[in-house]
């Protein structure tokens, strides 16, 4: 196995790309993979890219008929099917758009094949992480579910057991879908409460089937502690318990006080000592320390996006980025080019990472430990384990 982590990249992931007045600005992806030059990261992983997701390899998640109206989309967005949630508000229809979408889920399933053989231990693909997508339809910005393409691939090449961990601001409902009644994948999601957010599923009673779903839903407001607090509650021991084979997980930066979309007030500070527990748990109960790890939402796009992946990439490198690092001038000037403003100076936003056990104890009348409660009593027992 190789001692170098993967990094899939290329530069024509950004043509995916819903429009100047969408929030999913394809220049999230250049100025993180900008920064993670600035900082030399692309000399210390192997930068590679894979082919698009072929049809055989789209199928293994997605319908034929869904396909299909992608692809007439893509040649004629004014035509796009509706009922197949394209040419929406939320995934306008774009010239191009099936062979964007099937570039970024290449790069996922390459990611997990790569990882799946033993040429890496870790592998990252920041633009992807698409998991709103379902078999049938696009869905919250998402078109091809890169994600739930990756496990299935996982599963199709012989993996028995593959956790997804899921840390974006939104319900990682495409992926849950997917897998529902599939004993070989557990999905963890963590994210604010469905009451409040897109796409309003993800409360802790859907557990799947003897407990391959889990989900946290937090209130909204909950910031550094209790996000680390209610990771660390339940997905190390849920870990533990599963002993997954591959560890994929989705690391939306859209929790952060300045996401624009949702409601969560955590700090760079904590999404990146989120990154280090996952790389940690990777290596603490997967045989080879067998990582996935993805992008996905996030719409603070030059203050947040790439200084969160960029710590994700060097997390996953063996080669962290100092959080009290200044930002190579260099790359400020390119922010300031493409987007005239002013980048960010630091890797951090200056917050001390400071959580409590769960052993500790909790607090009944605390909303965020009712949330972990609520989902320690739904699916631990299906699981063997004490709630």
């Amino acid at each position: 196995m190789s001692g170098r982590a993967l990094l899939m990249w290329d530069d024509a992931v950004t043509a995916y790309d819903f429009g100047p007045s969408h929030p999913m600005d394809p220049v999230r992806l250049s100025l993180t993979m900008g920064l993670v030059r600035a900082y030399g990261l692309d000399k210390v992983v192997d930068v590679v890219a894979a082919p698009p997701a072929g049809d055989s390899t789209l199928r293994l998640v997605h319908r034929e008929d869904y396909v299909a109206a992608v692809r007439a989309a893509s040649k004629d967005p004014s035509a796009a099917d509706q009922s197949y949630g394209l040419g929406t508000m939320d995934d306008p229809a774009f010239a191009g758009m099936h062979e964007a979408s099937a570039l970024i889920a290449g790069q996922s399933v390459g990611a997990a094949e790569a990882v799946w053989r033993g040429d890496a231990a870790h592998a990252v693909n920041f633009a992807g992480g698409l998991h709103h997508a379902m078999p049938g339809g696009a869905a919250g910005f998402c078109v091809y579910n890169d994600a739930a393409l990756a496990i299935a691939r996982l599963l199709e090449l012989g993996a028995e057991r593959v956790a997804y961990v899921d840390v974006d601001v939104h319900h990682g409902d495409g992926v849950q879908a997917a897998f529902w009644d599939d004993p070989r994948v557990l999905t963890i999601s963590l994210h604010e409460h469905p009451r409040l957010l897109f796409p309003g599923t993800g409360f802790p009673s859907e557990t799947g089937v003897d407990g391959t779903a889990v989900n946290v839903a937090l209130p909204a407001g909950t910031g550094d502690e209790g996000w680390l607090r209610a990771f660390h509650s339940v997905v190390p021991e849920l870990l533990a318990e599963f002993r997954p084979q591959v560890l994929v997980t989705q690391h939306g930066a859209d929790t952060h006080f300045e996401d624009p979309l949702a409601h969560l007030a955590v700090s760079l500070d904590a999404q990146r000592a989120v990154q280090e527990a996952c790389h940690a748990l990777a290596h603490e109960h997967v045989p080879g320390g067998k990582w996935v790890a993805l992008g996905g939402g996030g719409y603070a796009v030059v203050d947040v996006v790439p200084r969160s992946w960029t710590h994700l990439v060097g997390v996953a490198a063996h080669a962290p980025v100092p959080p009290e690092s200044v930002i190579p001038a260099s790359w400020r000037d390119e922010v300031f080019a493409r987007t005239r403003q002013l980048g960010p100076g630091r890797m951090t936003d200056g917050r001390a990472v400071l959580w409590r056990d769960w052993e500790s104890g909790y607090d009944p009348a605390d909303a965020l430990d009712q949330a972990v409660v609520a989902t320690r009593r739904a699916v631990y027992p299906l699981r063997g384990l004490l709630a």
